[in-house]
Formats: C-alpha cells, structure tokens, sequence
C-alpha cells in the first residue's frame, strides 16, 4: 500500500511538471524563437515562433480589420466633426481673434515685424519713388516723341474745332467794345499821335489837313468798328487760327517745354506723394483702428462661415484623405516593422497572471492525470 501512494505522488509530480512545462513551453513557443533555426539545409521544426512565422498575414489582416471596423470615414465623422468640436473650434477662434489680432497692444507694423519682415516704410516708399519716377520717364518720353495731335483725343480736338469761330466772335466782339470805350478811343488818339509825331513835319502836315483829332479817332473808330463786324474779318481770324492751331498740333509737346525744369518736379511729385501716403503713421496703428466694428464682424459673422464652410469641406473630403493616407498599409507597415522583443514584452507584461494562471493550470492538469494513472496501475496490479 505504501508503494503505490508513493508511485501516485510521484506520478503526480512527474504529471504536474510536464503539464506545466508543456503550457510554458507552448507560451513561449508564440514568440520564441525569432527566426528559424536551420541545421545546414534542414530547418528544424516549430521554428521561428507562431507570432514571427504569421507576423506578414497578421500585418495585413490586422491593417484590413481596422480600416474595415475601426478607422473608418463615419469614426471619423463622428469623433472629428461633431457639433461638439465644431462648437469648441468656433469659441476657441472667436476668443483667440478678439486677444489676438483685434487688440490695440499691437500696431500693423507689429504685425509685420512678427511676420519677419522690416523696414516696410522705407521699402514702399523707396517702391513709391521708383513708380513715379518710371511714370514720370514715361510721361516726359511721351511727351518728346508725340505730337499734341497725337496726345489729345479726338473728341478734344472736334470740341477745339468747333470752339474756334466761337473763339473769333468773343474776341471782335470784346474788341469792338474796346475800340469804342473812352479808353478806346485814347489808345487810338494816342497811337495815332505817336504815329504822326514820329513822321516830323510830314506828319504835322497830315494833321492839320485830317483836322482836330478828336473827329479823326472818332473816323478810326467808326472804321474799325465796320473791321470787326465785317464777315471777312471772321473768316480770316477763323481761318488763321486754326492754321495755326494745326500748326500747334504737329509739334511734339516737348517743344513747348524746353525750358521747363523737370527734376524739381520730379522731386516734389515723390515728395509730396510719400507725405500723403504717410507709411509710418498709417501702419502705426492698430487693426481696430481701421475696422472698428471687425471685431464684432469677425466673431459673428466671418468666423462662423470659415468654420461651416471648413467642416462641409472636410466632410467633403474626408474619405478621399483616408483613402490617400492608405491607412490599410501604414498599420500593416507598422505592425510588420514593430520589434519583435517589445510586442512580447507588450503581451507578457499585459497577460501575465493570466498566462502564469495557464501554467499553473497545466501542472494541475498534469498532477491529476498523474493521480489517475496511478490508480489506474495500482488497480491493474
């Protein structure tokens, strides 16, 4: 009798031993070894581990499984484009243009200075310069090269035209005013005096035969005026002023101008066009400034259209952005690229008890079967 509770305990033990070891062993066997293990040309079996051997199918299995069930465009809708995010984006935008870019602590200058660029006054005003003074080149090249029929339009030169017997009437018109006006009428006296005094005796003679001089101006003027009211007195103011305003026409400009001084104008043109334009002045100052009411119409009105219209678009493309992510193949990459040592460091440490609880379980498998091939000997016997 006590040879066969001694022959029971030990199977037992022996049972227990190999019914844990092979659960160890079997454990183990999921990752170890890493790589296959060859004897010349033979490879000897079980090896690499379950894990490593499967590592590519598990890559691109578990890749399909999570853009198919996990990581799919509605997940995405839902976590990424939710009215909750939408309502957080918007109040994070609204307060962060009201402390950001409507606030007086900041000029326009500033801004542009935190944008990395300096010296924005001198350089449009330098910019302001160089255009004034290629327009100006222009203008005064133009001026050389064309003639004032050339540079006036048509319309102009018609409304010219037509302006010119106008021109002719106005002028004999003042002119017969002139002539019989007492201060008329001694210009004559007085010219005709200094005509006939400067004929000396001849002249002297001339006017004691015409008698006093009171009735020879009033002849004079009597004449000129029948000259100016003549119709071939206009034909011939009309006829030469407009020869001579054709003559006006074919010059160049520039001809006219030949003593006028251009680089001083040039200078006053650029000064006075960058005093206006006051670079400094007007960038040193804030965005409040100019938009007074833009805080209010950013946070409204402008905000809420960028956020809609920034979530219909990315719902929009959502998937098409998965799809070029290929997120099926960056998991399997990864996976496939993923040490081998970490992932089973990963799994032991999170399963622990419960592989040491599968080891256990084997020995205590193993004992009873043990316990029960003992009895079963030691009833045969």
């Amino acid at each position: 009798m006590e040879n066969a509770i001694i022959t029971i305990i030990f199977m037992a033990v022996v049972g227990a031993l190999i019914g844990g070891f092979t659960n160890f062993l079997a454990i183990k066997m999921l990752f170890r070894p890493y790589n296959a293990i060859k004897i010349k040309s033979w490879q000897l079996p079980f090896t690499p581990g379950l894990i490593p051997k499967r590592r590519g199918e598990l890559a691109k299995q578990l890749g399909e499984t999570v853009t198919k069930y996990l990581l799919t465009p509605e997940v995405f809708k839902k976590k990424l484009l939710s009215e909750d995010i939408r309502k957080n984006i918007l109040n994070y935008s609204q307060q962060k243009i009201e402390e950001i870019i409507f606030t007086n602590d900041k000029t326009i200058l500033d801004w542009v200075k935190l944008a990395g660029i300096h010296g924005i006054p001198e350089k449009v005003e330098e910019k302001v310069d160089l255009v004034i003074e290629k327009q100006f080149l222009q203008v005064k090249n133009t001026l050389s090269t064309k003639s004032i029929e050339q540079l006036l339009p048509e319309d102009i030169q018609q409304t010219i035209n037509k302006k010119i017997p106008e021109i002719v009437t106005y002028i004999l018109n003042k002119g017969e005013d002139y002539f019989v006006s007492e201060k008329g009428e001694a210009t004559i006296r007085n010219m005709m005096d200094d005509f006939l005094s400067s004929k000396g005796s001849f002249g002297g003679m001339i006017q004691m035969f015409l008698g006093d001089s009171h009735s020879l101006v009033g002849k004079i003027q009597r004449e000129l005026v029948k000259f100016l009211n003549s119709p071939g007195t206009k034909n011939l103011l009309v006829n030469i002023i407009s020869q001579e305003w054709d003559k006006f026409k074919q010059q160049p400009a520039m001809n006219y101008l030949k003593d006028v001084q251009f680089e001083p104008i040039l200078v006053n043109l650029q000064t006075y066009a960058k005093k206006e334009l006051a670079i400094t002045d007007r960038l040193d100052k804030s965005i409040n400034y100019y938009l007074p009411e833009g805080n209010e119409w950013a946070k409204n009105e402008l905000i809420p259209q960028i956020v809609d219209k920034g979530f219909v678009v990315a719902e929009n493309k959502l998937e098409d952005v998965l799809n070029r992510l290929n997120l099926q193949e960056v998991v399997r990459e990864q996976v496939d690229s993923f040490p081998l040592e970490k992932l089973e460091e990963l799994v032991i440490g999170i399963a622990s008890r419960e592989l040491k609880m599968i080891t256990i379980l084997g020995a205590v498998l193993g004992g009873i079967i043990g316990i029960v091939q003992g009895l079963i000997v030691f009833m045969l016997n």
